[in-house]
């Protein structure tokens, strides 16, 4: 059984582009090479999406290959197959590494005990609720993120069509 998905590199400084490549062939064990392009949201670093297919449980071990790094900004995500639920991590230097389960539409799936625990901590007046349910489902890192996610000069670019 196999899963598809896709590495979203946000940003990389050019030295730690080749060892981005390696890590990722070390994970899914074919030869590499991905296609990098400028980041101009942040000057000096680069960009690259790459489409990858393997085992379930992929996206955690790319995720985990790239996480040590400090200077790198990166998306992995993995679609649901028969036998597991899709993925969604999101890393950033100042944040570090977020997790989430995808459902077959894309939505994040909050396990009910993290909910749970959200609840009980809102209520005992450790934190707010709408931060909590923000930080469960990704927010920090999406906003953080979302600079970098614009299509930079050259990126290649998906145009999506709302049928109606």
């Amino acid at each position: 059984m196999t899963t598809r998905g896709v590495l979203y590199v946000h940003s990389a400084p050019r030295a730690l582009c080749p060892h981005v490549e390696w890590a990722v062939a070390g994970v899914l064990g074919v030869r590499v090479q991905l296609d990098w392009i400028r980041q101009p949201a942040s000057p000096g670093t680069w960009r690259s999406e790459f489409s990858w297919q393997g085992e379930p449980g992929a996206a955690s071990k790319l995720a985990s290959a790239l996480r040590g790094w400090q200077l790198l900004r990166f998306e992995v995500t993995a679609e649901p197959c028969p036998t597991a639920e899709g993925e969604r991590y999101s890393a950033t230097p100042e944040l570090g590494i977020f997790h989430a389960v995808t459902g077959i539409h894309g939505d994040i799936l909050i396990p009910e005990d993290r909910l749970r625990a959200a609840l009980a901590r809102s209520v005992q007046g450790e934190t707010d609720l709408e931060a909590e349910i923000s930080r469960l489902l990704g927010k920090p890192w999406d906003d953080e993120l979302e600079p970098f996610r614009y299509a930079g000069e050259g990126a290649p670019v998906r145009w999506l069509h709302q049928v109606v």
